[in-house]
């Protein structure tokens, strides 16, 4: 790879200055994300090369090596969703759907948010991984570089597959020397055609106001062993960064556009128990007003008791929703006065304990009772015979 970074990455770093916003930005360390784990194009940024020619030899190795491997699994998820998935989004996600769209169980799934949704200018992906701290990546030896690309491979091998991951993987991307949330979504721009702007840190007040999360407020987090970020979920492995990298926020654009868009993800436990301890989160979705909704994939926690408080916001702001048999069930949908069409083939619950449930045996009649609606492809979990579906939930006209 050739060294002279000085037109693409300044051209970059001068659309992306400063703003009038607070907080550290890290655009730079964005964009070095984006060029180097994403495969965005581009000679290896500065940030990596080295003095010792053999050193830089060897990075340039390592990264070519990445990039083959996802360009490899890119080509073929963007010739299946972003071309010929194109014209059945086109025609099922109405045009007047809101462009603020809210993924709950979302994970690092950017990427197909902006499959369904490429003309959104606000979305939030919310889940239980952490969005992970961007900085260590300039410090890497080739040899931890190369382990942590390989182990990133790993942990986003289904998203660059079919769109959707393993809690394992999302689970053990909280330990990468890369961010592997950041990282995910630095991919998703890269596949969409989009490239990265600013990129901030935050949390969320009292009354779901977003603070942007000043230098010093780094430096206490990084100096506080007790500030370790600790796991939203009992059997995950912990991360290895500091709390303050748990919610992240990133400007971004379409390549040879001006508009600026936004995307923010949310590190939170969606159960009713850790809802009721923090609600401003909540707090701050219900202040969007009326948003598109994308769930998939998402354990089938919106059947459980136990997760009543995000599918209330759900069903009381959505104006329209697309998800698997993951998201609403019927009863939920029908009594908060929804309607709901099916497409693909639905004939049980992909994951064993879900199957046989009331919420189960709901969308089995669902699908049968409804007309055989095309669906080209997967779009988060599949059945117990590996058939493809979603529905759509919208409120009745």
């Amino acid at each position: 790879m050739m060294r002279n970074i000085a037109a693409a990455v300044l051209v970059l770093a001068a659309a992306g200055a400063a703003d009038a916003k607070p907080g550290v930005d890290f655009g730079a360390d964005a964009k070095l994300l984006y060029q180097v784990a994403a495969c965005g194009g581009g000679a290896l940024p500065d940030a990596l090369s080295h003095a010792d020619a053999k050193v830089a030899a060897k990075l340039d190795k390592i990264v070519d090596h990445h990039c083959r491997v996802i360009h490899e699994h890119m080509d073929k998820f963007k010739a299946t969703y972003f071309d010929k998935g194109r014209a059945w989004f086109d025609a099922v996600v109405p045009k007047d759907a809101p462009k603020t769209v809210v993924y709950p169980f979302g994970g690092g799934d950017l990427i197909s948010a902006l499959v369904a949704f490429p003309d959104a200018t606000e979305i939030t992906t919310i889940s239980l991984e952490l969005a992970g701290d961007p900085r260590r990546i300039e410090t890497l030896t080739p040899d931890k570089l190369e382990a942590s690309l390989g182990a990133l491979r790993s942990e986003i091998g289904g998203l660059v597959s079919v769109g959707s991951n393993t809690s394992e993987n999302l689970s053990a991307g909280q330990r990468n020397d890369l961010p592997s949330q950041v990282s995910s979504f630095m991919l998703g721009l890269v596949a969409g055609g989009y490239e990265p702007l600013g990129m901030r840190y935050f949390t969320l007040d009292d009354h779901g106001a977003i603070h942007y999360l000043e230098q010093a407020e780094l430096d206490a987090a990084d100096s506080d062993a007790k500030r370790r970020a600790k796991k939203l979920k009992g059997d995950w492995q912990s991360p290895t960064f500091s709390d303050a990298f748990g919610n992240v926020e990133i400007e971004y654009r379409k390549i040879g556009e001006t508009a600026v868009r936004v995307h923010r993800h949310i590190g939170w436990n969606l159960g009713d128990p850790y809802m009721s301890k923090h609600a401003e989160l909540l707090r701050h979705l219900e202040a969007k007003g009326k948003v598109t909704i994308l769930t998939k994939g998402g354990s089938y926690m919106l059947w459980r008791g136990d997760f009543s408080q995000i599918r209330d916001y759900m069903l009381g702001h959505l104006a329209w929703m697309l998800s698997d048999s993951t998201g609403i069930p019927p009863a939920y949908a029908a009594k908060a006065g929804m309607v709901q069409e099916t497409y693909g083939n639905y004939d049980g619950a992909f994951l064993e304990q879900a199957q046989g449930d009331r919420a189960d045996e709901a969308f089995i009649a669902m699908w049968r009772n409804q007309p055989r609606r095309k669906l080209p492809f997967r779009f988060g979990y599949v059945d117990k015979d590996a058939q493809a579906h979603l529905v759509v939930t919208r409120p009745k006209s």
